[in-house]
């Protein structure tokens, strides 16, 4: 039986806002296979709150998932927000009997995450050149977060996640020259471990909230957060598939590689080296190919049969023309 989530949402407004709250609205944002998000809005004792529902529509497999529980996610808000990184606040981490699963609710962050939009609108011209150094210094913050105790964080290095995309690669049977040759230059300059650290996950423009005034004001989307070398994060926001048509801009499509080293150092993070975070980079291109591709054969063989899955598919080209000036230069 499908959930009526607003019928939830009422009973749940009481929950939150005290006797004689009420639900005043709700509507869903977005939602795929196995996540939604819902705002909503409680009104009581003359007091509006606007509030972000996310919510898992589908049950959790902890063995077979990459991303983490919902209350997982929270946690790690919760956590990094303590130590001044810029993230909703959460308030309420739904039970058994708010009826409404696997779910968290936080409040609701005023801004801007559409990529295109931050890279190129006039609104965004007085800030746009202090992006790179914030996103730095955000990322510092969230590094040096102890993950709470009991939390079940996988833990990522270089050579694990070649071995776990090139095993994909290889289970779809495509044959692309570009991709082969990445594999095998990224395996010859795997750099040292590091002391790992919390990341992020998909620290990246698109799940970062901006604001014309502020610059960067909350860090979304933490469904992907695990342990690792600090340069994943920072190679994954310069992922030219980020940058939103603007490949002149590495960090974001709106900042430069050094601004972004500068603000983490400033943060307090340990000192990273550009190739480092380029190796990641250039991995992030690589694993957004073999993404690409593995949509395109999910709906080639009759699996999905939604049309963004071919779209999305067709991509990879784009993944390969990166990689080729990214081994044109080197790391």
């Amino acid at each position: 039986m499908t959930l009526d989530v607003p019928e939830a949402l009422s009973r749940l407004a009481q929950r939150l806002g005290g006797a004689g709250a009420r639900l005043a609205e709700a509507g869903r944002l977005s939602g795929g296979a196995s996540m939604e998000t819902w705002a909503f809005a409680i009104e009581g004792a003359g007091q509006r709150e606007d509030l972000i529902l996310r919510r898992r529509s589908a049950p959790f497999d902890p063995e077979n998932a990459r991303s983490i529980s919902l209350a997982t996610e929270a946690a790690l808000i919760r956590a990094t927000g303590a130590r001044g990184a810029p993230v909703p606040q959460v308030r309420h981490v739904c039970d058994d009997a708010d009826g409404l699963g696997e779910a968290y609710v936080m409040g609701r962050v005023g801004g801007e995450t559409l990529g295109k939009r931050i890279v190129s609108d006039p609104r965004f011209d007085a800030v746009r050149g202090a992006l790179a150094r914030q996103c730095g210094e955000v990322l510092a913050q969230i590094h040096a977060t102890p993950p709470p105790p009991g939390l079940a964080l996988k833990t990522v290095d270089g050579a694990g996640e070649l071995d776990r995309y090139e095993e994909v690669y290889r289970s779809v049977g495509a044959g692309r020259p570009v991709l082969e040759l990445a594999f095998q230059y990224l395996r010859r300059h795997v750099p040292d471990p590091v002391e790992p650290t919390l990341l992020h996950g998909d620290f990246r423009n698109g799940n970062l909230m901006f604001d014309p005034q502020k610059g960067l004001v909350a860090v979304l989307d933490w469904e992907l957060s695990h342990i690792g070398d600090p340069a994943e994060d920072m190679g994954w926001i310069c992922t030219n598939s980020w940058r939103f048509g603007r490949p002149d801009r590495p960090v974001g499509g709106f900042g430069d590689y050094a601004d972004l080293l500068a603000g983490y150092a400033a943060g307090g993070g340990r000192p990273v080296e550009l190739a480092r975070v380029r190796f990641w980079q250039m991995l992030g291109s690589l694993r957004w190919g073999v993404m690409c591709l593995t949509m395109y054969k999910s709906w080639a063989n009759g699996t999905e049969r939604s049309v963004e899955r071919p779209m999305i598919g067709r991509r990879v080209s784009e993944t390969e023309a990166d990689l080729v000036v990214l081994l044109e230069q080197g790391l």
